[in-house]
This record gives structure tokens, sequence and C-alpha cells, in this order.
């Protein structure tokens, strides 16, 4: 009895002291989130131009030029991931807020990272090469395929905030007989401990959302450089530039995943007994959903005007 009451005595002020870094934290960063942002910025759009350069060297029969594409390609995807974008977002709200398996954690936004890349393709292959449009209306598709990326986004918030909403509905209770009809325990995976249903045992749906969320909105560097690409006739080039550039992207987003993961688990076993969270976690996963459909909100409304001259000549390319 002692030995517990010294062990709540000591989280109390630890958890305070985490607040307060976490405060600290926070208004550091905004602080200087202007100059992060402007940084990111400038970096990707120097990155940008140095690909085009190499896509350049390749048009003129200048075969290292691809190696340097394909290495800066993929450094510019890991400050893609590195700067803020929707694909960080939202596995941040989601893993923060529901129990995953280690290898669903890797993989999911692993492979929603990856789609990013796909999408771009299919973007381009269909409206360029297959439907021919001109630079104008690609602009203008890719100006409607960002704002529907957002709408689903959305959806996928207000799906976590439908099943949270679930989980709060009162159960109907069984009087055929005293016993329980289920043993609950650490590996039960049933969810009512506050701790989410355990992923790991197939909730692909959720799974699949958050891919979809991720994958659904293509990088727009991928995609002028693809148009680029494709403008000189070295598209092939262009598609292993956006892969790599894919490639990049996913490995960071995995070890954000990671992290994230790992600052749940550890503030879970920080807090002890899972039951007590019975209400707190449901709650969590509706402010997430919410925080989810704000953001959607804010990519709506701020989707790169469409440009008469088209997307990559605006940029520079």
């Amino acid at each position: 009895m002692i030995t517990q009451r010294l062990t709540r005595d000591w989280r109390l002020p630890t958890a305070g002291l985490m607040a307060l870094v976490i405060l600290f934290a926070g208004f550091t960063l905004h602080a200087h989130w202007n100059t992060f942002i402007q940084w990111c910025l400038a970096t990707q759009i120097t990155l940008h131009r140095y690909l085009v350069m190499y896509l350049l060297q390749l048009n003129n029969q200048q075969y290292s030029g691809g190696l340097w594409l394909l290495t800066g390609s993929f450094f510019y995807g890991v400050l893609h991931a590195i700067g803020p974008g929707h694909g960080k977002f939202i596995v941040t709200a989601y893993l923060s807020t529901n129990k995953e398996s280690l290898l669903a954690a890797r993989v999911v936004p692993f492979v929603g990272s990856l789609m990013q890349g796909v999408s771009a393709i299919l973007f381009v292959f269909i409206l360029a090469v297959g439907f021919n449009l001109a630079s104008g209306d690609l602009s203008t598709s890719r100006w409607y395929v960002e704002k529907i990326s957002a709408l689903l986004i959305g959806a996928f918030g207000a799906f976590i905030i439908y099943h949270a909403l679930k989980s709060l509905r009162p159960r109907q209770m069984t009087i055929a007989s005293l016993r329980p009809l289920h043993q609950h325990d650490e590996q039960c995976g049933c969810g009512h401990h506050g701790a989410g249903v355990d992923l790991s045992q197939g909730d692909w749906k959720t799974r699949l959302g958050v891919i979809l969320a991720i994958g659904a909105r293509p990088c727009s560097g991928a995609i002028m450089i693809l148009l680029f690409s494709n403008a000189l006739g070295i598209v092939t080039w262009g598609i292993a530039a956006v892969m790599t550039m894919s490639f990049g992207t996913a490995l960071s987003i995995m070890g954000l995943s990671l992290a994230v993961r790992f600052a749940r688990e550890r503030t879970v076993a920080f807090f002890g007994d899972r039951s007590g969270l019975s209400w707190l976690m449901p709650c969590a996963k509706i402010i997430g959903g919410v925080i989810l459909i704000l953001f959607a909100t804010v990519l709506f409304l701020t989707v790169i005007p469409v440009s008469a001259n088209g997307d990559y000549i605006a940029a520079g390319c």
C-alpha cells in the first residue's frame, strides 16, 4: 500500500514535468514555425530546380544525370516528409489515438506514402497521356484532385469519430448467467480496456482508410516532375524519380509512425491501469477526428490555384 502510494506520488510530478516540456516545445515550435516553413519551401524549390536540371542532362544524353536525379529525388522525398504535410498529420492523429501492431505501424504509413507516387503517376498517365489534356487543363484537374483528396481526409476523420461514438454507447447486458461472457485481459484485444481494438487482428477497413487518406493526395512536386519529363519524352526517368521520391517519404513517415506508437505505448504504461482510460481513449479519438476534419478544411481552402500555363511551367520547369 505504501509502495503504491509512493508510486502515485512520483508519477504526478513527473507527469507535470512532461506537460511543461511539451508546452515549452510547442511554444518554441510556434515561435519559429514561419521560419521553418520558409526554409522547407525554399529548400524544396532548390532541389526541384536541380531535379529539372538533371532531367535536362538526361535529355541531352548525359546519363550521369540519372544517378543524380534518383539521389536528389530521394532527398527531396525525405525533406518533403520533414516539412508540414497531410501524411504526417494523418499518421500522428491515427496512431496516437489507436492501438496498432508494430507491423501495421510500419506497413500502413509506408504503403500510404508509396501510394502518393502511384497517384501522381496515374494522374499524369490518365490525363496527360491518355486524354492528351493541355497544360492548363491538367492544372485544373490537379486542383480538383487535391480538393477531392481533402474531402477524403475529412471523411476519414468522420469515420474515426463514428467508431469512437459507437464504442461509447452503453452495451446490453446478458443475465443468462452470473459468469462473465468474456474474460478480459491484456491480450484479449476486445477494445474494452480503453486502449482501442488490437488492430493486429485485422481492422483492414481502418487501415485502408489511412492508406487512401494519405495516398489519394499526390505530391505536387511529383506531378510537376512527371509532366516535365513527359514533355521531354523521358517519362520513364520521371516515373523512377517519383517512386524514389515516394520511397524517401515513406521511410521518413514510417520512422515518425514508430515514434508516435512508442510514445503512445509509454504513455499508457506510465499511467498504469488501462481500465481507467475506458472513457478517455474514445474521447481522444473524437478529438483526433475533429482535428483531421479541421485540417482537411484548411487543405480544401488552400489548394494551389489553377495555372493557365501549366503547373510545371509556373514552378520554373
